[in-house]
């Protein structure tokens, strides 16, 4: 009789642990096809990501400049520009530096559109900040532009609308012009050179005739690194009020496309 009911407990126990195994068996299944749902779901968010950013880069600056009222004033700033949908880009700045024994900071932040109706016309809009906090100067500036970016030649033009403060005074507000134009005379693959003039770049913006004319040029490494190299004749003044300091200035630095 004993063996009866351990044969009969034995039969239930194996039953059981069958039925268990199989339970499991089909759970780790189930577990293993939404785990690739998953991985499949990640993946299609990778592509949608990839879609959406078409270009990526950085790149690193110095700038030093020599003129009779200031002397020396260096800068070294760094970008970062992120093209979406082949577009839209999106770029923004910061430098840090000495303007005579002064310390200066100027950051800026764009948003360009382009191109346009099949032609390399664009649309942007930036925002520029110049300060020397050991002045109390602070100086904003909303410029948008319409450019055309040819091969060999292009130029941008826009109104520049400025916001300036010098030891906590009343705001003083300006309009101006704000024009740049470039020419290239060798545009390969390898290396670009041309000349420019503009009263503006992407931390400055300055008064409607401060024009400063430029050789320019850049040098490819291979497809993701470049060196560029300007000098430039600058009339640089006290935050955007005057524009009577005559210099050389020279900017050199790397790019990384990726």
């Amino acid at each position: 009789m004993y063996h009866n009911k351990f044969r009969s407990s034995l039969i239930i126990f194996l039953f059981t642990l069958l039925a268990f195994n199989l339970s499991a068996q089909e759970i780790t299944a189930d577990d293993a096809t939404d785990n690739e749902v998953t991985i499949e779901d990640v993946a299609a968010g990778n592509a949608a990501a990839c879609d959406l950013i078409t270009g990526k880069e950085a790149g690193f600056d110095y700038h030093r400049e020599w003129n009779r009222a200031l002397h020396t004033s260096i800068d070294v700033s760094a970008f970062a520009a992120v093209e979406l949908k082949e577009q839209y880009t999106v770029k923004a700045g910061l430098s840090l530096g000495s303007t005579g024994s002064s310390f200066d900071i100027k950051t800026f932040v764009q948003g360009k559109i382009g191109p346009l109706f099949g032609v390399p016309l664009h649309f942007s809009l930036a925002y520029v900040y110049n300060g020397l906090p050991g002045y109390e100067a602070h100086s904003y500036t909303l410029l948008p532009t319409v450019s055309y970016s040819g091969k060999w030649a292009g130029i941008a033009i826009g109104p520049g609308f400025r916001f300036t403060r010098f030891f906590g005074a009343s705001t003083i507000y300006e309009a101006m012009l704000s024009f740049s134009a470039y020419a290239y005379f060798l545009n390969r693959e390898k290396l670009r050179l041309g000349i420019s003039i503009a009263n503006f770049s992407d931390f400055v913006v300055g008064n409607m005739g401060s024009y400063n004319p430029g050789i320019n040029s850049l040098f490819r490494f291979n497809e993701k690194w470049s060196m560029i190299n300007n000098l430039e004749l600058l009339q640089s003044g006290s935050v955007g009020l005057a524009a009577n300091f005559y210099g050389i200035a020279y900017r050199g630095g790397v790019k990384f496309t990726w």
